[in-house]
C-alpha cells in the first residue's frame, strides 16, 4: 500500500471518530437540556423570581453554558478564576443543584400515583430498597472503580 493511501485512511479515520463523538455529543447535550425542561428547573426558575418573560435567555443561558462547559471538560482547560472566582462557582453550582433536587423531589412524587395505577400493595419497601441500593452501588463503582 502507498504512502498516501494509508495517510488518506488515518485521515478518513479521524474525520469519521470526529463525527460520531459531535454527533454522540449533541445527542447528549439535548437530552440533559431535554430533562432539565421536562422536570422544569428553567420554568419554575421564571416563575418564582417573576422574570418568566425572559424565558427565552433562560434557555438561551443553559444551552450556552452547557456548551462552554462541555469543551472545557473535553479540552481539560483550566480557567484562571482564582479562589473568590471558585467560591462564585461553588454558589452558583450550588443554587442549581439545590433547584434541581427541588424539581426532582416534585417528580418523585408521581411514584404514589404509579403504584396506585399499577395495583402495587406488596413489596413497595422492597422496591425503594432496590433502587436505594442500585443507586449507591452505581456511585460507590463510578467513585472507586471507573477511572
Amino acid at each position: 500500500m502507498p504512502v498516501g493511501k494509508g495517510k488518506q485512511l488515518i485521515v478518513m479515520t479521524d474525520i469519521i471518530l470526529a463525527m460520531i463523538g459531535l454527533t454522540a455529543g449533541i445527542v447528549i447535550a439535548g437530552a440533559v437540556f431535554a430533562f432539565l425542561t421536562i422536570i422544569g428547573v428553567l420554568i419554575r426558575l421564571a416563575a418564582r423570581t417573576n422574570t418568566a418573560r425572559h424565558i427565552n435567555l433562560y434557555e438561551d443561558m443553559a444551552v450556552i453554558g452547557s456548551g462552554i462547559g462541555n469543551t472545557l471538560f473535553l479540552f481539560e482547560y483550566q480557567l484562571p478564576i482564582g479562589t473568590f472566582g471558585l467560591f462564585i462557582f461553588g454558589v452558583l453550582s450550588g443554587c442549581f443543584v439545590g433547584c434541581l433536587a427541588v424539581a426532582l423531589e416534585e417528580i418523585i412524587q408521581v411514584f404514589p400515583v404509579f403504584m396506585h395505577r399499577i395495583k402495587l400493595r406488596i413489596g413497595i419497601p422492597i422496591l425503594v430498597l432496590c433502587l436505594a441500593i442500585g443507586k449507591g452501588l452505581g456511585a460507590f463503582y463510578q467513585l472507586f472503580w471507573n477511572r
